[in-house]
This record gives structure tokens, sequence and C-alpha cells, in this order.
């Protein structure tokens, strides 16, 4: 979820393409991407993908097919997951298991009574990442041939390191706390014809780009100011204020300068802030400025798909449809078929 500031990014974000993304290394906030997954391959009755042994494949399959597009348009893939998530989220994520629970008694009774619309809308909430998808999404991605990157603590973080290091050119995610963390590129809605339902009707979604410097300058605020301003609106690691929105945030950084002086100053929020000591704004401010990161990752590689590899996983292992996964592999078979003959075209004439 992370912060809420999509109608202050509006002014500032620009749509790219797949096109533009050429020879580019993008950081994948590997869960953010997964749960996306979990959510949207359904069956009919809203039961995501499952094999014979009722294991769900849902993630493999997005993993899979989505992969391939990338690999297409000559983008390079980094899948970022993440590690341990910090004391601060916990509440958070405690808070997602009690909707995820409400949210599949709906969805049982909505199946009960044969009402498979409703029962797919709340099945799209309980999704549920269990440590076996991981290692198997983990597992799959290296077949593939892509790198693979375990972050200390939050993947948004972790994404934005690579960016600043250079060894990424922007950080893929739905969530908007990778600005806090520094991301200095995010693209939103990073997949070929992703489209949703807004009024029953379908629209796609484009590829949106954010440049965190251009968000900073439009609004004329600092990084720092950024992160006052999630505390404020609501992030993962902290509820937010009730009744501060994005708007009123900004409006109330750009007078105050810092939320010490915000909680100094607007005696007329005086008792929603009261929880807001000095210690956690500093805890709050340090988890965003300078999170756990992961500094000794591998090198990252591309290497060739493990072809065999993949068709045990998926096929063997997982009853994916044995043609299908192979009319999918002869897609990379090709790419690699042209990559070697230009390889000898410029061994031989270059």
């Amino acid at each position: 979820m992370g912060i809420k500031i999509n109608e202050l990014v509006n002014e500032i974000k620009r749509p790219i393409t797949f096109e533009n993304l050429n020879n580019r290394k993008i950081a994948i906030d590997a869960f953010n991407t997964i749960y996306q997954f979990l959510a949207i391959i359904r069956q009919h009755d809203g039961t995501p993908l499952k094999d014979y042994k009722g294991n769900v494949t849902s993630h493999l399959s997005g993993l899979f097919y989505r992969t391939i597009n990338f690999i297409e348009y000559n983008i390079k893939p980094i899948y970022v997951f993440d590690g341990e998530p910090t004391i601060l989220k916990l509440e958070t994520l405690k808070e997602r298991r009690q909707i995820k629970k409400e949210a599949r008694e709906k969805m049982l009774k909505a199946q009960d009574e044969e009402d498979f619309a409703e029962a797919k809308k709340y099945a799209q909430m309980t999704s549920k990442l269990d440590s076996y998808m991981i290692e198997e999404s983990k597992k799959l991605l290296t077949y593939m041939g892509i790198p693979v990157v375990e972050a200390k603590s939050e993947g948004e973080a972790q994404s934005a390191y690579l960016v600043e290091k250079g060894d990424a050119w922007a950080c893929a995610s739905q969530d908007y706390d990778t600005l806090l963390f520094g991301g200095k590129r995010l693209l939103r809605n990073f997949a070929i014809g992703r489209s949703k339902k807004v009024k029953q009707t379908t629209v796609t979604l484009d590829i949106e780009y954010i440049s965190l410097s251009k968000f900073l300058e439009k609004h004329e605020i600092t990084r720092r100011q950024l992160i006052d301003m999630g505390i404020l609106i609501g992030t993962d690691f902290f509820p937010g204020i009730k009744g501060i929105g994005q708007h009123k945030a900004l409006d109330l950084i750009k007078k105050y300068g810092s939320l010490e002086e915000i909680i100094k100053n607007e005696s007329s929020l005086k008792e929603k802030l009261k929880d807001l000591t000095p210690d956690l704004i500093e805890q709050l401010r340090d988890l965003f400025l300078n999170p756990k990161i992961n500094k000794d990752y591998p090198s990252l590689k591309w290497n060739k798909v493990n072809y065999d590899k993949v068709i045990e996983l998926l096929v063997d292992v997982h009853d994916f449809s044995k043609q299908r996964v192979e009319n999918a592999l002869e897609r990379l078979k090709k790419l690699d078929s042209s990559s070697t003959q230009l390889t000898l075209d410029k061994f031989f004439h270059g």
C-alpha cells in the first residue's frame, strides 16, 4: 500500500513505453509483484490457480509469462525480495491479516451462494504469500537466468539502493513508499497490456514514470519533508493522522517546514498529534533515510535460460500445460538464436 500521494504525483508522472526501456535494468519489487499475480490470476469462482496437489501456482504463472515479455523487449529485470520486516511494520501486517480473514469469510459465503462475481471480488483480498511460494519464485527466476537480490528488510529500500549505485535504472513497484526510500525513478503499472475495471469498463493502464527530483521540485519540498508528509498521511510503518490527507499534509509541511514545527504551532491538531513523540518521529524518519540495506549482493548477471529446469518445475512439479510452456520457451529460444547470430556476424564481419 504505502503512502497515498497519487493526486500529487499526477502533476509530474509521465507515460513511458517498453520501447523506451530498451536495455534498461529495472529493480522490481518482487513481493509487490507476486501479490498482484495472486490477486488477479484466478479462476472464475475467485480461487487461485492450483496444481493437482492443491499448491497455488498463480505466482509462477505470472512471473513466467511477464518475465518473458520483459526479455522480449530487451529489458533486464532484477527481482528484489523483502527480508525481515521492521518492528514498525508488524502492526500493519497484523491488520492486513485480519482484513484477509474477513474477506475469506465473505468469499466462502458468496461461493456457497454461487455468486461467483462477488466471490472473486473478495478472493482478490485474501492473497497470502507463503514461504514455499517465495522460494519457488526465486527458483523459477534463477532457471530463467534472471538475477535475484535479497533485501535485508524492505524491498523498496533495496531497489532504491540499486538505482543509487547504478546497478539499476529504475525501481518498479505500485508502492509510492519507494520515493520516501529515495528511489530516483519509479515505474508503476510495469506490465504489458495491464488493465483494470473502472465502473464496469476495462481500461488499459499506461506504464507510469515518476521522477523523485521532479516531484520534489514541483512541490518545492525536500525528501525529508516528503517523509514527514508520509508520517502525517500514513505509510506501511505508521497509520498516519486521521483527517490529514495528501493535500493538507503538503500545505502543512510547506507552511511549517517540519513535523516538529507543525506540532509546536498548529494548535488545532495538538490532540491528534499527541502520539507523535520526538523519538517516534526520528525512528520513522531514520527508517526511510537510513534503511537496512544488503550491500553485499552478488554481481548482477543475466544468464542463459535453463529450459529443462523450467519445464521440470512448471510441468513436472506443478502440472502446467507442457504445450503452453514449450510455446512460451520457443519465444526465448528464438531470441537466443538471433543473439548468437548477431554475435557471429560481428565476429566475422565486424
